[in-house]
């Protein structure tokens, strides 16, 4: 008999030929009443497929008694209760490293059509405004200082690119690390100083508001503020009452607290420069990801080193 593996939900077409090949496929992703459904597989399921959006339940994992790994199509797990695994022996894998750059370049692009005003240079060529005069004059990048938020493979990457552009770097994080860069303790610290804030740190209540209003305010009416991290990494109540008196400058977010369906006021935000949580969004990437994925589940039960396991709390005794 081919091992259980319950989806909850699924990878891209050429992985999920790939796991129906090798595992006796569940949908839980296609199941009408799923509660019901995990009730009657949940005793035979060996391993779970899910995404960091949609993440790994304690009630899931007291629902599988046999489950014991948890492989997920995303670098964040914030939303995998990673304690019920550990209670329950079950292994996490993520996807880390295969979207750094494709995170990163989105980072810029946000930074980038913040910065020059994308969006109302669009409409000011669509609507025809232009041939009744030039649009505004905007901000370069060159001299200015991106603050990052989560000196990690992400935000290190970002770093790289803005050098690039001729920005100065300066950081925030637990504490210093061996880059030749300035270091300050807090975001608010950070912000004080920089230009430009981009979020890279890692979703989760430890990081929750990490992204103040203080540090919002800090940055100025001038200051731009990207997210690629979690929407729950900024102060996002703060972040659109300053964007709207216009006490900062302009916001560049791939991401939100409520997702798929964010705050309707970022609608109505000349100064946002909006994208749906699709910064790891291109074939590519996507296909490595989900990859990764398969290659961990062949790992598990061929009982090799995982390729990419997430650390997970100590269970209690």
């Amino acid at each position: 008999m081919k091992p259980q593996v319950l989806i909850i939900a699924p990878l891209l077409p050429n992985q999920m030929a790939q796991l129906e090949a090798a595992y006796d496929l569940h949908r839980l992703d296609k199941a009408a009443d799923k509660a019901a459904f995990l009730a009657e597989v949940g005793p035979r399921i060996e391993a779970a497929v899910t995404v960091g959006s949609v993440g790994f339940t304690r009630a899931q994992a007291e629902a599988l008694p046999k489950c014991k790994i948890v492989s997920t199509s995303s670098v964040g797990y914030d939303k995998i209760d990673l304690a019920a695994c550990a209670e329950h022996g079950i292994a996490v894998t993520n996807t880390p490293d295969v979207l750094t750059d494709d995170v990163a370049d989105t980072a810029l692009m946000l930074l980038l059509a913040a910065a020059r005003q994308l969006p109302q240079g669009e409409a000011h060529v669509r609507s025809g405004a232009w041939a009744k005069g030039p649009m505004p004059l905007t901000m370069a990048l060159k001299g200015k200082t991106l603050g990052v938020v989560g000196l990690g493979r992400i935000g290190q990457a970002i770093a790289d690119r803005a050098e690039a552009f001729g920005m100065t770097i300066a950081y925030s994080g637990r504490s210093p690390k061996d880059v030749p860069y300035a270091y300050y303790p807090t975001p608010e610290a950070l912000a004080a100083e920089a230009d430009v804030i981009v979020a890279a740190a890692a979703g989760g209540p430890e990081t929750k508001g990490l992204v103040s209003r203080a540090a919002l305010e800090a940055l100025g009416p001038k200051g731009i503020f990207v997210n690629i991290a979690r929407g729950s990494v900024v102060d996002e109540a703060a972040l659109i009452e300053l964007l709207q008196s216009g006490k900062l400058g302009a916001a560049g977010l791939d991401v939100f607290e409520n997702e798929p369906t964010p705050d309707p006021a970022f609608a109505t935000l000349a100064t946002a420069v909006l994208y749906p949580h699709h910064a790891s969004g291109t074939v590519e990437t996507r296909e490595a990801m989900s990859q990764l994925v398969v290659d961990n589940l062949a790992a598990h039960f061929a009982g090799q080193p995982l390729p990419t396991p997430v650390p997970l709390p100590k269970a209690a005794a």
